[in-house]
């Protein structure tokens, strides 16, 4: 199986960049991880925020085949800690499925299209985090539901 992030708009912050690069990096050894950007919407303010959440939509949409398991990473999403994730990600890898994808979507969320195409929804926190952390954080949780699964320690540090 092979694990896809995808995120709208690009991160500045060198530090960020750093510690998901490593992070990404870490997660080579347990599966086929790719973080793919979707470069941020060009002459947005004439757009209502329906508009720009459809044209970000059709961008995702763009980058799934119809085999592919689509996660959304949503505010309303399931909530559960990092022992359940890892649970989610082994019973993920046991059915078979080639492709899992989990997308962060722009500042307004998703369009209709892409929640009507999503096998899921899945929330990291009831807290607000700007989307270049939640890019981090995600990544994090990833790695650490595989040293979970491997019975690793990191997860206990």
């Amino acid at each position: 199986m092979q694990i896809k992030l995808i995120a709208i708009g690009k991160t500045d912050d060198k530090n960020l960049q750093a510690l998901i690069a490593d992070y990404t990096k870490r997660l080579g050894f347990y599966i086929k991880f790719d973080f793919e950007v979707i470069p941020d919407l060009k002459k947005v303010k004439n757009l209502s925020e329906t508009q720009q959440k459809d044209k970000e939509g059709e961008l995702i949409l763009s980058k799934t085949q119809a085999s592919d398991v689509l996660i959304l990473l949503d505010e309303n999403g399931k909530q559960m800690d990092s022992v359940a994730f890892s649970g989610y990600l082994q019973k993920h890898m046991n059915s078979g499925i080639k492709t899992l994808i989990f997308v962060i979507g722009g500042p307004y969320g998703f369009s209709d299209e892409v929640y009507s195409r999503a096998n899921g929804k899945l929330g990291l926190s009831k807290m607000t985090f700007s989307h270049q952390m939640v890019r981090l954080f995600f990544i994090e949780q990833l790695y650490r539901g595989f040293t979970i699964l491997r019975n690793e320690p990191y997860h206990h540090r």
